[in-house]
């Protein structure tokens, strides 16, 4: 289930180099056209180039601090420390800092149900629901966009684990399919616990998976296109956790699935903030971001119109359905985000994207529980 949240790194500015002078980041396909059925020939993939047992842990020599933070590099955000350790490696690439609004879906998802109760066995299904989405699903996304980001990661970031060497080919894959199969485990054994007669936290975990791959793998690539790519990225973080914490626990209805997309906009506006720092790799590719597209300016305002008039829209569906208390909350909580929006966003978007995202999505998450309980009643 997808990466709308990716606070990582602003990248130094610098003229892109020659792709053809970094031999370890040929274009080669980490997973076969997606298929349930996992053949022993299938899941035999090796690296060309580079051997698990060649490769050491080197710290990247073109890292932006030497005296980086240990928390950072853990989290996989901007400011981390030079790591060779392999385990703490891998725990960057998974970006831990992407995880809670997955966790914080699936909450959002219990509450909408109005079916959660606290007790021992509904907290115990909702921390299995939060794995599944978060450690696993969120981390098997963002170590498969990493995967197929080398390219642009070798201009913007080249001191990140892979285009910097620190993890090898063979290790990236390992982790990719390890972290898929266990999101798509956990989610068959919701099912079986939930007692449902179609498997439907099953389907929606292999439907996020399916969808991580076409966003960041060619040949559809989605990520390509601003528009469909961030809608996508947008629907990962809070439509598909808030289905299945919903299913989970309840019913998941027709009327929650159009107002969770349509909450999905207001996603796609949170993941053009994270585009700005990568104008120069995407341009350099070809990737039609928004800010590449229309430009910095243009899309910085594209970027807030769909966050605050997706939510607007919402808090006039709630007051539409009698429920004013609920949409004077949720109106109350947009308005310190149009202020940070000013203070900080617009200002810059590529210096104060961390400031700003820090800053304001506390109050867009809990609009999204407002939502979420408005609905329960």
């Amino acid at each position: 289930m997808a990466s709308l949240l990716n606070m990582v790194s602003v990248p130094p500015r610098i003229s892109p180099p020659s792709l053809a002078r970094t031999p370890s980041l040929q274009a080669r396909p980490v997973l076969p056209p997606f298929s349930l059925s996992f053949s022993r020939r299938r899941l035999s993939i090796r690296a060309t180039d580079t051997d698990t047992n060649e490769v050491k842990s080197e710290a990247p020599s073109t890292a932006p601090s030497k005296d980086g933070s240990s928390l950072n590099q853990l989290l996989g955000i901007k400011g981390a420390a030079q790591e060779t350790n392999k385990w703490k490696i891998r725990l960057q690439l998974t970006k831990p800092v992407t995880w809670p609004p997955l966790v914080w879906g699936v909450v959002c998802g219990a509450a909408a149900s109005g079916n959660f109760h606290w007790n021992f066995e509904d907290v115990a299904k909702a921390i299995v629901c939060m794995m599944m989405s978060g450690p696993f699903l969120t981390g098997y996304t963002q170590t498969l966009n990493d995967w197929y980001d080398r390219e642009i990661d070798a201009i913007n970031e080249p001191y990140r684990p892979i285009p910097s060497g620190a993890i090898s080919e063979n290790e990236v894959i390992t982790q990719i399919w390890i972290l898929l199969l266990g999101g798509i485990s956990l989610a068959g054994i919701l099912d079986i616990w939930a007692g449902h007669d179609f498997p439907i936290v099953f389907y929606l975990a292999v439907g996020g998976a399916l969808l991580s791959y076409i966003y960041s793998a060619p040949p559809l690539k989605l990520k390509q296109n601003g528009w469909i790519g961030n809608f996508a990225l947008g629907a990962s973080y809070i439509s598909l956790p808030w289905w299945a914490g919903q299913a989970l626990f309840g019913t998941l209805t027709p009327d929650i699935i159009v107002l969770t997309l349509l909450y999905s906009i207001a996603g796609l506006g949170i993941a053009i903030v994270n585009d700005f720092k990568s104008i120069e790799g995407d341009r350099a590719l070809g990737l039609q971001s928004l800010p590449v597209a229309f430009g910095a300016e243009t899309a910085k305002w594209i970027c807030v119109g769909a966050i605050d008039i997706t939510q607007l829209s919402v808090a006039g569906y709630l007051l539409g359905a009698d429920k004013p208390l609920y949409a004077l909350a949720l109106v109350g909580l947009i308005i310190p985000q149009v202020i940070f929006q000013f203070k900080y966003f617009l200002k810059d978007p590529v210096k104060y994207d961390v400031k700003y995202q820090a800053s304001a999505q506390p109050f867009l998450v809990l609009g999204l529980l407002v939502t979420a309980l408005a609905t329960s009643h």
